[in-house]
């Protein structure tokens, strides 16, 4: 497993290519972890080239007179600023950003790129009295030992077909191992509508509910496990530029 950081980059160092094509950034990540770090600040023509490897995790590259294909399953992990000051929704600090620019900001990231991301996650400042709290939090032990638990889970679930993680399962195979139950769909049913979200952005949280049970060790998606799944798609709600 590779991990590969990276904070600028042009298309072809990152999907790879060139006269006599070689595999790029995303392809040396292949099975293990792709951290882009202040993704506005990329070039969106870099950005959007990453939509194909992550929906069909190959990229293929094609010359006169032959195509080449490398492998490209990767984990993509990326970081932002809320605007270009840093300080929009600090609950401290003032932004000091024009009218419009947050929004602005924010759309250099494609609506189809941000649906291909399973987790948006807004991270707020820590306050001091949280970091000298003596409360005890859980260790990493026992998450990894969550985590293990989960993988052997959807291992056993996937057994025989090629797939070995929920976020591998296409759009056609969630009717059977994303199943829920009435209140699920009504849960779903209003976030869909109240956030306008895609079909594509149905699927990936279908599929981070299944991971949030198996992390549970429930062998169902309780309504509970949904409701954290939606609460984790932070960027597609409205309004959150202003």
């Amino acid at each position: 497993m590779r991990s590969t950081y990276c904070d600028r980059v042009s298309d072809v160092a990152l999907v790879g290519g060139g006269g006599f094509p070689q595999p790029g950034e995303i392809s040396l990540a292949h099975n293990g972890v792709l951290f882009l770090d202040e993704l506005p600040e990329f070039k969106r023509t870099v950005l959007e080239v990453m939509r194909q490897p992550l929906e069909d995790r190959v990229i293929r590259i094609s010359r006169a007179k032959f195509t080449v294909e490398y492998p490209a399953s990767f984990m993509l992990v990326t970081s932002m600023n809320p605007c270009p000051c840093g300080f929009y929704n600090h609950p401290q600090k003032e932004c000091v950003c024009a009218p419009g620019t947050v929004q602005k900001y924010l759309n250099r990231i494609s609506g189809p790129l941000l649906d291909r991301i399973d987790i948006h996650v807004e991270v707020v400042p820590v306050a001091y009295g949280e970091l000298s709290s003596e409360r005890v939090s859980e260790k990493s032990e026992s998450v990894r030992e969550r985590v293990i638990k989960a993988r052997e889970i959807q291992a056993k679930r996937y057994n025989g077909t090629g797939i070995y993680a929920n976020a591998q399962i296409s759009s056609k195979q969630l009717k059977e191992y994303c199943k829920i139950d009435d209140a699920g769909h009504k849960l779903l049913k209003t976030a869909m509508e109240k956030l306008n979200l895609s079909a594509r952005a149905y699927d990936r949280i279908l599929k981070v509910a299944r991971t949030i049970a198996d992390l549970a060790d429930s062998a169902n998606i309780e309504t509970v496990h949904l409701a954290e799944a939606i609460n984790y798609r932070s960027l597609d709600r409205e309004n959150w530029a202003g």
